[in-house]
C-alpha cells in the first residue's frame, strides 16, 4: 500500500524527482497511478492550479483541485492557499497549452480519494498519525493528515498545559504527531495531541527538586502564577509583581507532589524574550492507544482519555 503522507513530504524524494523529470516519466506514473508532488506556481482566475515541473507546466482543473470543490463543501481558498507550495496529484492525461506546448492534466482530488479509500478509511480512534500544521484559529489547529486532507485538533486537545491560541504551541508547516479522537459518519476526522506528550509522571521525571529551570508564564491569578515547564506539565508559583502571560521565566522547583499532581515553583526572574520553540518531545510516536491516563496512581484528580474503536 502507498505510504500516504501530508503534502510536502514527497516532493524532494529521489523517487518523486525521477517521476516528474520528463513527459515520459509522467506517462509512466499515470500508468502506475502513482501519487506525485510538485510546486503549484499559479492559481488562475478560474481557480485552476498550474503546477511547475521545470520542463513544462501541468494543470489541475478547479474541480479536480480538492475533494468537495465541485459540490461547494470545500471553498476555493483551499486552492488559492496552495500557490507556491507542494501539491499532490495523479496524472490523468495530456493536452497542450495556448502555445501548443505539452500540458499534463492532473488531479489532486483523485489523490485525496485514494488516500481516503486506502489509508484513512482503515484508521480508527486511537490510531497515531503523521500530520502537518496548515493553519490555526483561536479554537484549534488545522492539519494535513494525508494528501492535503484537513483535520482539526481542538485547542483543549493540544496539550495539558493550557494555551490561549494554537500558535503558542505550533507553527505553520510544522510536522507533528496526532491521535485520532473521533471519526464522524462522513469520514471526517477529529484529532488530539496531548496524549502523545506524556503523563504527569513522565514529564515530572525530567526535573529534580532544587533545580532552577526555564519556563513560560501561561496565566497570572490572584493566588499564584502558572508556569509551563513542558507542554504537559505546568506548576504554580507564588505571586510576583510585574509578571505577565507569555513571558519567559527562570523558576526554582520547590517541590513535586504526584499525589496532588502539583509542581510548586518559585519564580527567580520573568522577562520578555522571543526564543525558538523547543522541539516537541513525544512519548508515543506511533501505533494505537486504547486509553491514556495522565494522572499518577492515587491522585485526587483524574485526567484521562478513552478512544472508542467505533467510527
Amino acid at each position: 500500500m502507498t505510504d500516504y503522507k501530508p503534502e510536502g513530504w514527497l516532493i524532494h524524494t529521489s523517487e518523486n524527482r525521477e517521476a516528474t523529470r520528463s513527459l515520459s516519466a509522467l506517462q509512466d506514473a499515470m500508468q502506475q497511478k502513482k501519487i506525485l508532488e510538485a510546486r503549484a506556481a499559479v492559481c488562475t482566475a478560474n481557480h485552476d492550479l498550474l503546477v511547475d515541473f521545470g520542463f513544462c507546466r501541468g494543470m489541475i482543473p478547479r474541480e479536480e483541485g480538492a475533494v468537495g470543490i465541485a459540490d461547494g463543501s470545500t471553498r476555493d481558498i483551499a486552492l488559492i492557499s496552495r500557490v507556491n507550495k507542494p501539491v499532490c496529484f495523479l496524472v490523468t492525461g495530456f493536452s497542450t497549452d495556448e502555445k501548443g506546448e505539452p500540458m499534463p492534466i492532473l488531479s489532486r482530488k483523485k489523490a485525496q480519494e485514494l488516500c481516503r479509500e486506502q489509508y484513512l478509511s482503515q484508521k480508527i480512534p486511537g490510531d497515531v498519525l503523521d500530520a502537518r500544521v496548515t493553519h490555526m484559529e483561536p479554537f484549534g489547529c488545522f492539519v494535513d493528515v494525508g494528501c492535503g486532507i484537513p483535520s482539526l485538533i481542538p485547542i483543549d486537545c493540544i496539550s495539558v498545559s493550557r494555551i490561549f491560541h494554537p500558535k503558542d504551541r505550533f507553527t505553520n508547516g510544522q510536522d507533528i504527531k496526532a491521535v485520532i479522537r473521533s471519526i464522524d459518519e462522513n469520514g471526517r476526522i477529529t484529532l488530539s495531541h496531548r496524549e502523545l506528550l506524556g503523563t504527569w509522571e513522565e514529564n515530572a521525571s525530567l526535573f529534580t527538586v532544587g533545580e532552577t529551570v526555564s519556563g513560560i508564564i501561561r496565566s497570572v491569578e490572584d493566588y499564584g502564577i502558572f508556569v509551563e515547564l513542558t507542554p504537559n506539565l505546568a506548576g504554580l508559583a507564588e505571586p510576583k509583581e510585574g509578571v505577565f502571560p507569555g513571558q519567559q521565566a527562570s523558576v526554582y522547583i520547590k517541590n513535586l507532589l504526584p499525589e496532588k499532581m502539583k509542581a510548586k515553583l518559585i519564580i527567580v526572574d520573568a522577562f520578555d524574550a522571543v526564543y525558538k520553540p523547543e522541539p516537541l518531545r513525544y512519548f508515543r510516536l506511533g501505533g494505537h492507544i486504547d486509553r491514556w491516563v495522565y494522572s499518577p496512581e492515587g491522585a485526587s484528580r483524574q485526567i484521562s482519555s478513552e478512544f472508542s474503536p467505533l467510527k
